[in-house]
């Protein structure tokens, strides 16, 4: 199967604990996190691609994709990254497919969400904690290309225990972005 375009490689991320590769790396629905309609443009880059249906609560963490159902279990079970408020967290992303890129956004779940429910827009920050943009327009005239790898180094904000991180990588040339799904814990 060659469905393969991107994934976070570092940490790595619950797709990589328990998908294949190529599973991992095709983690794909609509952009614009947490929009839940489709047929959004990009209030930044109105000539991008119109966004596709992003993914419905509770089917975060595996994009609505059938073959990585078991990431949208909820719970406290998955693999952790030990982390500390206040200090940097590189994630590195590695691609498989070209896309024009628009940007990645990093989203963290609230202080005081459920673990024991599955992941919903209520439980994350509204406002990605850290994002990065391609700026170039229009997409067709650019490369837009972020790297292959590419690493990017954010603060984390302050929170306790057991948090999620959601990793969004919008691609400008399509209406689709890649969800990964990072847990940590907070020391």
């Amino acid at each position: 199967m060659d469905v393969k375009h991107g994934a976070v490689s570092s940490p790595a991320s619950r797709a990589q604990f328990h998908l294949e590769d190529w599973q991992a790396n095709g983690l794909e629905a609509g952009k614009f996190f947490p929009a839940m309609q489709a047929g959004l443009h990009d209030p930044f880059a109105p000539e991008d691609v119109v966004n596709a249906q992003p993914p419905v609560d509770g089917k975060i963490a595996s994009a609505g994709k059938d073959f990585a159902a078991s990431l949208d279990a909820p719970g406290r079970d998955w693999k952790k990254h030990m982390v500390r408020s206040g200090e940097d967290l590189e994630i590195t992303w590695g691609f498989h497919a070209e896309h024009k890129t628009r940007r990645f956004n990093y989203f963290l779940t609230k202080n005081g969400w459920d673990p024991q429910q599955p992941l919903s827009r209520p439980q994350f920050e509204l406002k990605p904690f850290h994002s990065v943009q391609l700026t170039e327009q229009p997409y067709w005239q650019h490369e837009l290309s972020p790297g292959n790898p590419v690493t990017h180094t954010m603060r984390l904000p302050e929170r306790s225990g057991y948090q999620v991180l959601l990793a969004v990588w919008e691609v400008a040339d399509t209406g689709n972005a890649f969800y990964q799904v990072i847990d940590l814990d907070f020391m």
